[in-house]
């Protein structure tokens, strides 16, 4: 990862004040989103300064949980708004950094190719092996928030998520379309009735 001082602030922020009961929303996956968009946007051909606003985007995208954790895309895009014009960055450019932010607001509607991108790098673990593990991260975090009761629960609201979940680039369409559908396939022969 380049390490622009805005992008370092950030992940040293989020290093170092997001509640301790996040188990999922951490900086290691705010680092892999990163990495993901960063593989996406180059299959995809996406370079120059809208790259770098997507990355930008990518390191700040879930901020607001360390706030927050209903509309933190909301939140995210207040502490952007806040931070990033110290770093000379124009408002045009930090609203267009909000707007790839946004995006990740379930249920996902990029509009852009950076929009789909960053969709596609939030939720790149659902086509890939360690879906489950990180499932069970983010299961901690909704049953400590109350959002869930059991495991039962939340893996009947996993079928439901991936059962209406696409990806959009044709990368992660092709890279993670069958693992996601195998991950559905043994999530469903999981539940109990």
């Amino acid at each position: 990862m380049q390490q622009r001082p805005e992008c370092a602030y950030m992940l040293d922020k989020l290093r170092d004040d997001l509640p301790r009961h996040l188990k999922y929303h951490t900086l290691g996956h705010t680092l892999d989103v990163y990495s993901r968009a960063e593989v996406i946007a180059q299959q995809e051909g996406l370079t120059g300064r809208m790259l770098e606003l997507l990355l930008v985007a990518a390191v700040y995208h879930d901020a607001g949980y360390l706030y927050q954790r209903v509309k933190h895309e909301d939140r995210s895009c207040e502490i952007a708004r806040e931070v990033l014009p110290h770093y000379g960055y124009p408002a045009e450019d930090v609203e267009e950094i909000c707007r790839i932010i946004m995006a990740t607001q379930l249920p996902q509607n990029p509009n852009s190719l950076a929009e789909q991108i960053i969709c596609d790098a939030d939720l790149d673990y659902l086509g890939r092996d360690d879906f489950f593990t990180t499932g069970k991260e983010l299961y901690y975090e909704m049953l400590h928030d109350g959002v869930v009761a059991n495991e039962n629960e939340w893996d009947a609201i996993q079928v439901e998520f991936l059962e209406g979940h696409h990806f959009f680039t044709p990368t992660n369409i092709t890279l993670r379309s069958e693992k996601k559908q195998q991950n559905l396939n043994q999530l469903r022969a999981k539940i109990q009735p």
